[in-house]
């Protein structure tokens, strides 16, 4: 809590201190931990408006104008630090795909903090840090935001909400409704490791090869699939419910049904064993840096070759094929010749991932 005498405020103490309940009352350590640490980080020319929402540009692609695109999303993901990211970075990546898998450039980006009382203030600084990293790093500013602080054992640590604003072309469409028979699944890498990441980080499992983290923001890689021109129909990012759930929902979307190749499906070895062991399917395992593209089959190699020239596609396989199907199952042939169903999640496998 920060000493006010004679209208000297002491600095944050962002090596020992901790959140306060002051710390979201609207007074004046509120202003104080949003100018010293929010704004220090987040700070541009639109938050700096300071008002209660921001004052933006229409957008314009190629001095077009274009349809706006937004997505929220809430991230409560424990542990709030883990190999590869933290849930400052995943907050900031996990929108800004969001956007960009309707083909669209995210532009703006909104945050909202929960935090609980007692919380580190040094940990939070590395949070709010890497956030600002992230959104620096993927050229999407964050221009608006809110705090509020829980009661001690009323939360836990930090919840971070961010929303997305993104500018789409007139005549761009692309959707889980879009897919049609004979079109190709493609897929950005490998499968599995954020979940994984999380999961060996709660359980204190350590593996020969370290296992981190894919967090990443992937609207680069997916400028370079849309510049080939290619007739892509579908983008996806396999999150919660991992490569499984994405292609069930599609496949229900779209009204038709998948075959997949077990070989083509990129796992690393290390991923592969962690799940043997904790009785895991890496299909069905969370996944924060990669996606799924669905397209014309005839494009598919082009579109291979941009994904895999692309730092975050370099693993890319051609994974199956969309089949007519009016049950829409996703079907696997596995490894050994025979198939079965890759089905939907019955539970929640790994809560709190993201």
């Amino acid at each position: 809590m920060a000493e006010v005498k004679r209208g000297y405020v002491r600095p944050l103490d962002l090596k020992n201190g901790r959140v306060d309940l002051t710390h979201g009352s609207g007074g004046r350590a509120m202003v104080q931990l949003i100018s010293e640490l929010f704004a220090k980080h987040l700070g541009n020319e639109y938050l700096g408006q300071g008002n209660d929402g921001a004052v933006l540009p229409a957008p314009l692609l190629d001095g077009k104008p274009a349809r706006l695109v937004m997505s929220t999303d809430c991230h409560v993901v424990s542990p709030l630090f883990f190999p590869g990211g933290d849930i400052g970075s995943l907050s900031v990546h996990g929108t800004v795909n969001d956007v960009a898998m309707m083909g669209a450039t995210p532009l703006y980006l909104a945050a909202g903090f929960i935090l609980e009382e007692g919380f580190a203030l040094a940990d939070l600084a590395t949070i709010v840090e890497s956030m600002a990293a992230a959104a620096k790093l993927a050229g999407v500013p964050v221009v608006t935001g809110d705090t509020k602080v829980v009661e001690r054992g009323k939360g836990d640590g930090v919840f971070i909400t961010t929303t997305g604003v993104g500018a789409l072309p007139e005549g761009r469409e692309l959707g889980g409704s879009r897919a049609r028979p004979g079109d190709a699944v493609l897929v950005s890498g490998s499968m599995g490791d954020h979940g994984v990441a999380i999961m060996s980080q709660r359980e204190n499992l350590n593996f020969d090869a370290p296992i981190v983290s894919d967090s990443a923001a992937l609207h680069g890689l997916i400028a370079a699939m849309l510049a080939t021109g290619a007739d892509i129909r579908c983008l996806r990012d396999p999150t919660r419910g991992g490569l499984a759930a994405t292609l069930n929902e599609i496949a229900l979307q779209s009204g038709v049904g998948m075959m997949l190749q077990e070989k083509a499906i990129p796992v690393k070895p290390v991923v592969a064993a962690a799940c043997e062991l904790l009785g895991l399917d890496p299909l069905n395992v969370a996944n924060e840096g990669k996606l799924i593209a669905i397209c014309a089959s005839a494009d598919a190699p082009r579109l291979l070759a941009a994904m895999r020239a692309h730092p975050l596609g370099v693993d890319a396989s051609h994974i199956g094929e969309v089949i007519a199907d009016t049950h829409h199952f996703v079907q696997l042939t596995t490894a050994f010749g025979g198939r079965r169903i890759v089905d939907w999640l019955a539970g929640d496998q790994l809560p709190r991932i993201c």
